[in-house]
């Protein structure tokens, strides 16, 4: 146990541990094998209440059941959450064999455990009378957090594994997030320089000494992760991104050039922004996997946003599809700059459900829609109208926002197009007259410009109209030729049920409903028999429907299902068999069940 200030101690673990102390009680900063609940007493300590976690990693956690025991509330990344209470489920999941993915998530720790918390980004929490502020610091992880605090006097920055010591880092492994990558070296390179700005007088690593010149210490750290990059050819713009994320289409309508899936701002005369689509904030790389702890969203170019374009507020954002890449900040940027969010009426149950769906890209979470927006009905927002198209082809669920500004009619298209090509996805629900579809809207429309969500702008002329036409009528043709369209049509995903809500998470022996839709793929009238499968034991009110339907029509029925008590599982497997006529298609949709049983918990 060493004291670094009067009411700030480290003790050397596994990792580093610091004490915060308040009187007798005091929260923890990391927590490696517990071993300082066993030397508390010496600092004068009788009560820890809080364990804060920069990451997941074991080094730092490993000892965290002992915690458990004691009742003492764990706090844990909100991005790294699953790695702690559901980390079972990761282990079982992770890939092994033929194994490219980099990432040390296998460094978890061996057993999930209950949190009391997950720490939001950006949040203010007070412990015990002292305030910290969680920042976001990708690099060592995906989803590591520093913490921002004042103590006896001093502004402090517990960094987790970001730093180790001057221009050194605890693991060069770490940061590498895909088979041959260096993600984390640019992501590192950001949340340095995040910190440096926030010129803290003492940076506290979880492995190293700390360090009283922090401007020093990062800095050269920066210089040499900067030269690896350069040897390596990887982010070349990445200060320079840094020093002007956003780029001017017009004078009112911004490019952030640093997003995965770009981002478009609309600045009013105000001095509000309208964002079009906010995914994920300057992009380092991407980490293999797809897991929650694999995607990071950030507000990392905003402030460079507020300062360069004298922005006041961020007041709404306007997604034109579901996918993660265009939506996973939303929630984020709400819950820091109160931005509301408004989203088309033709996906903005997707947001607000994403479970009850089985489709690709979908967030993790829930995006709560504070307002709803009609097709084709002009919207008002500050001196700008915009009027929102329905656009199927990329997605079924996606629109067109169209709008003026500085004299130009605009369209945001998200990713209908690939540079000036096709760009479509099966499980997205594309049908194979969609781009005929939209190259008509276009025409009707003629904007001056379509900004996308991968692509530079295009400056749209008859030539492009004419090739995108030609575009969408081979794709139709071309399908029509491949599928046996004269015989029946199953549509372009191939499936004749599917099954609502696609994950279903209730307690052991309660009773859930589902729908289930069924189609009719022949021309003409069929008698469909659906049946559910469910696992032995199972309840179902309406297990076998039988049905008339004319052709290439669609039914949908309800039925409740009750578990037996005392059951637990995850992910358990529903399935609807269907058969039309003589034609057995057999287990065309599945749905799946999450049971939680909490006798079984306790």
């Amino acid at each position: 146990m060493k004291q670094i200030s009067t009411n700030l101690y480290v003790y050397k673990d596994t990792c580093n541990v610091y004490i915060l102390k308040t009187n007798e009680k005091a929260i923890l900063i990391d927590f490696g094998n517990g071993d300082v609940l066993d030397e508390l007493h010496s600092i004068g300590v009788t009560e820890i209440t809080d364990i804060l976690m920069t990451h997941h990693h074991r080094d730092q956690a490993q000892g965290l059941e002992r915690a458990v025991r004691k009742e003492i509330r764990i706090w844990v990344p909100y991005v790294e959450k699953d790695l702690f209470e559901k980390v079972d489920e990761h282990w079982k999941a992770r890939e092994i064999d033929n194994n490219y993915n980099m990432r040390q998530d296998r460094f978890s720790i061996l057993h999930s455990i209950p949190i009391y918390q997950a720490l939001r980004d950006y949040a203010m929490y007070t412990l015990n009378g002292i305030e910290l502020t969680v920042v976001p610091s990708p690099g060592h992880t995906t989803g590591s957090i520093s913490f921002i605090t004042k103590l006896d006097g001093k502004k402090l920055a517990f960094t987790g594994d970001l730093i180790y010591a001057p221009g050194k880092v605890w693991s060069m492994s770490a940061t590498q997030w895909s088979y041959n990558g260096g993600e984390g070296i640019a992501y590192s390179v950001l949340s340095l320089l995040d910190i440096q700005d926030r010129k803290p007088d003492l940076l506290l690593p979880s492995h190293g000494f700390m360090m009283d010149a922090p401007f020093e210490a990062i800095k050269q750290l920066v210089n040499r992760f900067s030269k690896l990059m350069k040897l390596r050819k990887q982010n070349p713009r990445l200060f320079q991104l840094r020093e002007n994320p956003y780029e001017a289409i017009t004078p009112h309508l911004l490019k952030n050039r640093t997003s995965m899936s770009n981002s478009y701002v609309v600045l009013s005369k105000s001095g509000k922004a309208l964002f079009i689509d906010f995914g994920y904030d300057f992009m380092g790389g991407i980490a293999a996997g797809a897991d929650r702890a694999s995607r990071r969203p950030w507000l990392y170019t905003i402030s460079r946003l507020k300062e360069q374009f004298g922005i006041k507020k961020i007041d709404v954002v306007i997604p034109t599809h579901f996918h993660d890449d265009h939506v996973a900040g939303l929630n984020v940027l709400r819950d820091v700059e109160g931005t509301e969010v408004w989203c088309p009426e033709n996906f903005s149950s997707i947001l607000e459900q994403p479970k009850k769906y089985n489709l690709p890209c979908l967030w993790y979470d829930h995006i709560k829609v504070d307002r709803t927006l009609p097709l084709q009905k002009a919207i008002k927002w500050e001196e700008y109208e915009f009027t929102l198209h329905e656009q199927s082809g990329h997605t079924l669920y996606s629109v067109v926002i169209d709008f003026m500004v500085d004299g130009k009619r605009v369209l945001a298209i998200g990713d209908q197009y690939q540079d000036e090509n096709v760009n479509y996805v099966y499980h997205n629900k594309f049908r194979i007259w969609d781009y005929c579809d939209s190259a008509n809207l276009y025409r009707t429309i003629h904007p001056d410009i379509l900004i996308s969500g991968h692509w530079d702008p295009v400056y749209v002329n008859e030539e492009f109209l004419d090739h995108i036409n030609n575009q969408g009528e081979l794709l139709k043709q071309y399908h029509e030729e491949l599928l046996p369209l004269e015989e029946l049509d199953l549509g372009e995903e191939g499936f004749g049920a599917a099954i609502y809500p696609y994950q279903t998470h209730i307690e052991a022996g309660e009773t859930f409903a589902i729908t289930i839709e069924v189609k009719n793929p022949f021309y003409d009238e069929k008698t469909v028999v659906a049946k559910l499968i469910t696992p032995d034991g199972w309840i179902v009110e309406n297990s076998e429907v039988c049905k008339n339907l004319p052709g290439n029509t669609s039914y949908h029925y309800s039925t409740g299902i009750t578990v037996p008590k005392g059951l637990a599982g995850n992910k358990l497997l529903m399935a609807v068999d269907l058969k039309i006529d003589e034609y057995h298609f057999g287990q065309h949709a599945e749905a799946l069940v999450s049971i939680i049983n909490k006798l079984h918990e306790s």
